[in-house]
């Protein structure tokens, strides 16, 4: 079964989404999550490595979006051929540790990204954090899109739909 939390035909999804790039520490990276009138939504910006950057996201306002019986997040998109990361947070803070979770969507055609529970690591600000505790999937209040790992230019992920497979 599945649940969607995030349906992107709808132009209103994409309006508790807020972009929080590399500026944040001095960098010039920018994105942003924009409505295509195609009926979905594309994370879009450039990355750039001046003032030491590296990154660009986006990340949806703090909810309740937990559920103890999650096993997996749904992600449909078409890629650019580029690596992402869907990030969660357990609680409604601007910068503590998140759960990260990479996908590599195939450039130019529409996929199910499936990230299992298990896919998800500790991280804070780019580095693991091994003694954080375990994803509670009953706790996830934010839900981001994150582009880095040193990938410098233009990037335009689109996203029909975020969803969670319950167990």
């Amino acid at each position: 079964m599945t649940n969607v939390l995030f349906n992107f035909s709808d132009p209103r999804a994409v309006a508790v989404w807020n972009p929080i790039n590399d500026g944040v520490m001095g960098g010039v990276s920018s994105s942003q999550l924009c409505h295509d009138p195609a009926g979905h939504a594309v994370f879009a910006g450039h990355v750039s490595f001046e003032n030491n950057g590296g990154f660009a996201s986006v990340r949806c306002q703090p909810c309740d979006l937990g559920r103890k019986d999650v096993i997996a997040y749904l992600l449909e998109v078409r890629g650019d051929g580029k690596r992402y990361k869907l990030n969660l947070r357990t609680d409604n803070s601007f910068d503590d540790v998140n759960y990260q979770a990479r996908f590599d969507p195939p450039a130019g055609i529409w996929t199910t990204c499936r990230l299992a529970s298990a896919d998800f690591l500790p991280n804070w600000r780019g580095r693991p954090v091994p003694e954080a505790p375990p994803l509670d999937m009953a706790r996830v209040q934010q839900i981001g899109l994150m582009i880095a790992d040193r990938q410098e230019g233009p990037f335009a992920l689109a996203i029909r739909s975020i969803a969670v497979e319950i167990g």
